[in-house]
């Protein structure tokens, strides 16, 4: 940029010496060349400061890296390479067979837990009511047995009679405990449940909301609005859910964004809300209106984890440039730029507003620049 200022200062010294005929001497010569040193090096000095500039902008993409939930063999890749796609377009499918299996046998075996839980009831009554007649039992033999316990004091009856009415009654009592005891079992298996539900036919559910959920993840879908580029997996191919191996990259149109670094020295000019002109390499001898949006609050090169060595100046030596977010203004679609399409960006702060006449007449330069490269 400072040499397009040098070059256009030369052209107008040289417009200046041939139309007012200035002879060159040594005192006009060297007055022109002290005069633009001091002049272009003052004016890039205040204009660097105040209006930022840099050539370390792009734009950037989230992509997410697609792997299934389970394992199997694809059958199907339906998804179009670089077509937009919405969330939950299906992008490709593994062989469902192994997994509708046991769903199907997950639901049989609850049908046949439920069936066991009515069989459970039954047997719960069957005992509630054997404690009933067992319960009935040895209210009666009591009653007898403190009948002829009181006819043996009058002299009705004899000891051995009393004695053989109260092992009558022992023996309905001790029936009447085991009664309530496969009472109190098959109450427990009929009764216990979570939130209303029987613990045996809950953990078949579980297990079948599990099967279902492997059964639909063999149907892989777009997670958000996107699209898939390079698509090399084909049907036959093993799908693994390994986190080192997926197989297609799914590219997020709704997380873009333009990002430039800029020095450390231009922060206090750097402010959401401030204009910025955006040039493409992609797009030569054209501008595009941009504006901040914010300053991100912190930097790459300062960031430390807990590990086990220390920090040490390294770390501190190293010259991090804060980056900003920008927001498009103009309208790009037309373009069809590439996402990460590189750029340059000048911002324009509200400091020395004359300057900013001449950033923008040297971003157009450079975006007239664009057109010239050696590349062959």
């Amino acid at each position: 940029m400072e040499t397009l200022l040098v070059l256009s200062y030369a052209a107008i010294c040289i417009f200046i010496f041939k139309v007012f005929r200035i002879p060159l001497n040594k005192w006009t010569v060297p007055t022109a060349v002290l005069g633009g040193i001091v002049l272009v090096g003052a004016l890039v000095l205040f204009m660097n400061y105040n209006h930022p500039h840099t050539s370390l902008g792009g734009e950037y993409f989230v992509s997410t890296p697609i792997m299934p939930n389970v394992r199997g063999k694809v059958i199907e890749v339906p998804v179009t390479p670089n077509t937009p796609l919405q969330e939950g377009d299906i992008l490709f499918k593994i062989d469902p067979t192994p997994f509708q299996a046991e769903v199907d046998r997950l639901e049989a075996q609850l049908a046949e837990t439920r069936q066991n839980v009515l069989g459970q009831e039954a047997s719960y009554k069957a005992a509630m009511a054997t404690r009933i007649k067992a319960q009935a039992e040895r209210d009666r033999t009591y009653q007898q047995y403190q009948r002829y316990a009181t006819g043996y004091k009058r002299g009705a009856f004899t000891k051995a009679d009393v004695d053989n009415r109260e092992q009558f009654y022992r023996s309905a009592e001790a029936a009447l405990e085991a009664a309530q005891a496969d009472e109190r079992r098959a109450k427990l298996a009929y009764e216990s449940n979570i939130n209303g539900e029987n613990t045996a036919v809950a953990q078949i559910q579980a297990q079948l909301v599990n099967a279902r959920f492997n059964l639909d993840s063999t149907v892989v879908r777009a997670p958000t609005k996107g699209f898939v580029t390079q698509v090399l997996l084909r049907p036959g191919m093993m799908a693994v859910p390994l986190p080192l191996r997926p197989v297609m990259t799914f590219i997020n149109t709704d997380d873009e964004a333009i990002v430039g670094a800029f020095r450390q020295n231009s922060l206090l000019r750097l402010k959401p809300g401030y204009e910025a002109d955006i040039i493409f390499r992609a797009i030569p001898g054209k501008t595009f209106k941009a504006e901040i949006m914010e300053v991100l609050p912190a930097i790459g090169e300062g960031q430390a984890q807990a590990q086990g060595t220390l920090i040490g100046t390294d770390m501190l030596m190293r010259q991090g440039r804060p980056l900003v977010r920008f927001k498009m203004i103009d309208d790009l679609s037309e373009y069809n730029l590439p996402l990460g399409a590189n750029m340059e960006i000048a911002v324009y702060s509200d400091h020395a507003h004359h300057l900013a006449v001449m950033r923008k007449i040297l971003i157009r330069m450079k975006s007239w620049q664009n057109f010239l490269y050696l590349d062959h």
